[in-house]
């Protein structure tokens, strides 16, 4: 297990409307089941991570995040792959007008943007036009709607063990006996259970899991044919086909929306640093 992001008592403090940390691991990062008074924003800015709050398990790539209400139990299951995270967290009195429930919401470029100069606060005591970036951050979370791009983790500890593993390796195409034989559950079984658990059959879940592994896949630059072969697909059409079927937009336009969105992160990043150099 790894240690939270801040202490727990800071995570259940009052002493600062918002507090933000970033963490960076270049192996897998789990954290145990846990709740704190204070609302919880979080996401990565690399990596797919999957989620646990209340009933709710997903999996999460880094084009989205996640809001965790207060007091709300929620765990960090595993990293997948090298991990670079953010979280906001926002005092239990500023957050009345947010969501109660757990949801995912896309990463808007206004919201991206405006967690980025949060990353760039070291002062204890906020000026003026910091709060106002904070209301806008309020605002966004409570008016984003909800992302039907969730993917529902089953609970059967061996359905999980098929889960995990695919998470971990999403182009391997082992049939469904396969995979019943390797977790030791029936074909049967697998398959009634996978679709009670996660409103899925196992077909449609692992396309799911694939799809939102590309999003990551193409949001860090990897080349579409690299992509493809990665997640199993025996031909690159196969994989664009797909892809627009579920997005509504190809892969290729889709990674040149993030490249331009990670091109303006980093201006803004590096106004940012200027603009503090400057003062």
């Amino acid at each position: 297990m790894n240690t939270p992001l801040i202490s727990p008592q800071l995570a259940s403090s009052d002493s600062e409307p918002m507090i933000v940390s970033t963490v960076s691991h270049s192996s897998q990062r789990v954290t145990q089941r846990h709740d704190h008074s204070r609302g919880q924003l979080l996401g990565t800015l690399q990596g797919l991570i999957s989620i646990e709050a209340e009933s709710c398990q997903w999996v999460v790539p880094a084009t989205h995040c996640v809001w965790i209400p207060p007091n709300v139990q929620h765990s960090l299951l595993r990293s997948h792959g090298p991990f670079e995270g953010w979280s906001i967290y926002i005092k239990k009195n500023a957050c009345t007008k947010l969501p109660v429930k757990p949801y995912i919401l896309e990463l808007s470029d206004l919201l991206r943007e405006a967690i980025t100069r949060t990353m760039s606060w070291h002062n204890s005591e906020l000026e003026p036009e910091q709060k106002r970036l904070i209301a806008v951050i309020l605002d966004e979370i409570r008016t984003m709607p909800k992302v039907e791009l969730a993917l529902p983790m089953p609970k059967d500890m061996r359905l999980l063990k098929i889960a995990l593993a695919l998470s971990d390796n999403p182009g391997d195409n082992k049939k469904i006996n396969d995979w019943g034989v390797w977790a030791g559950i029936s074909r049967r079984s697998l398959t009634r259970r996978f679709t009670n658990e996660t409103g899925f059959n196992f077909t449609q879940w692992r396309q799911k899991l694939r799809m939102l592994k590309a999003l990551e896949l193409l949001a860090a630059g990897k080349p579409i044919t690299e992509i493809s072969l990665y997640l199993g697909y025996d031909n690159i059409s196969g994989f664009i086909s797909i892809f627009r079927q579920n997005f509504g937009i190809t892969p290729g336009n889709y990674q040149k929306s993030m490249i331009n969105r990670l091109a303006w992160r980093n201006f803004t990043k590096t106004a940012i640093q200027n603009d503090k150099l400057i003062k």
